[in-house]
């Protein structure tokens, strides 16, 4: 008899990540089903995606605040599946999501069912704020005692996670970034075209959302400490920031090179026409922007943030930042700017360290990891 999961997560992260992995896991002999919240309105398209792989997609009430009563219902739901399900294994992701999932399963896995969290990132780690390790750390050290095995996906928080209850603790190389997707277009888009920049220039790229976290003021400010016109940043991505960056642009004299140009679907063909990556985010689980313009072979100037010590190597790579040392990302940015041959260095060495991180290696982790169960 197959041995049965369920995972839990909400719609984003399913669609987003966990996808290939449920497919893997049902052609490997594992009959599943999922339990989603549906936060981002995909829970359809995961259907799509999913038809044929599981038999079953549960609709949960749970949402991302920790705080809304609306999780309860979420709890009770969970529950309710949990009971009727028979599952060998229940594999749950998300901070709410796995706090619901796993004092729903605490009587359950009295019978021997297994209960595994991944972790995409802890809210506490070296710099959070102080409010972070105040409330979310308490909670999950509490919630480890009802977990068989934590899964993270960088050694800051599998260090921290062996220092919990969980009977178990292991790491993977993050959750598999998707190659397929990394291909460029037969179509490419001419980014320099379509913004005005000269063949000659040099792109300096970054992809997220314009939050506090993404950090962007910071390259925005060291563009204006370089003041070299031919250096011109452009951001993929949407948020409630940009009036605020685009002010800062202006202030600092560079928003003719400074380009906000949204979400969009041709990240990889920009990644393949840019020079340089950087992220200069506050905090990351595991930059997954970060390992895919690695994988496209560009150098990367980088906050010196949880995980990046997993897969990058200050000098080697790229250049490592203090995450609000302005000269630091300006002296990184003009160095690569003014030396070709060290960018394809960066970029070689880059597409050789980031295979492991690629999602079918992961996919063989995530595997023998339920096998073993």
């Amino acid at each position: 008899m197959n041995k049965r999961i369920l995972i839990t997560s909400t719609d984003l992260m399913m669609i987003q990540f966990l996808v290939p992995h449920v497919i893997n896991l049902s052609e490997n002999g594992f009959d599943i089903e999922i339990a989603c919240a549906d936060v981002g309105g995909r829970i359809e398209e995961i259907s799509q995606k999913l038809k044929g792989y599981v038999n079953k997609i549960h609709i949960v009430r749970i949402v991302r605040s920790p705080i809304s009563p609306s999780n309860f219902k979420g709890y009770k739901d969970i529950k309710k599946i949990i009971q009727n399900g028979q599952y060998d294994i229940i594999w749950t992701n998300e901070p709410v999501m796995g706090v619901a999932t796993r004092l729903a399963a605490r009587k359950i896995r009295k019978t021997g069912v297994k209960v595994i969290y991944i972790v995409h990132g802890f809210h506490f780690y070296n710099g959070a704020p102080k409010l972070n390790w105040m409330i979310f750390y308490p909670i999950e050290r509490f919630m480890s005692r009802f977990t068989d095995t934590i899964v993270t996906i960088n050694l800051e928080d599998f260090e921290r996670a062996k220092k919990m209850h969980a009977k178990d603790v292991k790491y993977i190389h993050g959750i598999g970034i998707n190659t397929d997707r990394l291909q460029k277009s037969e179509n490419q888009n001419d980014i320099r075209n379509e913004l005005g920049i000269d063949d000659n220039d040099f792109i300096v790229l970054s992809v997220g959302e314009l939050t506090k976290r993404k950090n962007q003021q910071v390259i925005i400010n060291a563009l204006g400490l370089i003041k070299d016109k031919n250096i011109h940043y452009v951001i993929c991505g949407k948020g409630i920031l940009l009036d605020k960056l685009t002010k800062l642009a202006k202030e600092n004299n560079i928003d003719n090179n400074v380009h906000f140009i949204g979400y969009r679907k041709d990240v990889v063909d920009i990644c393949s026409q840019s020079d340089l990556f950087v992220l200069p985010s506050l905090h990351e689980g595991l930059s997954v922007a970060s390992l895919e313009a690695m994988y496209c072979g560009l150098p990367v100037v980088i906050s010196n943030i949880r995980g990046v010590g997993d897969y990058l190597e200050n000098g080697k790579t790229g250049y490592i930042c203090d995450v609000d040392d302005v000269k630091a990302f300006a002296n990184a940015i003009q160095s690569l700017k003014n030396d070709e041959n060290l960018c394809l260095q960066f970029g070689n060495e880059n597409r050789l360290r980031v295979q492991k991180y690629c999602i079918e290696p992961v996919k063989i982790e995530v595997l023998t990891l339920f096998e073993q169960l």
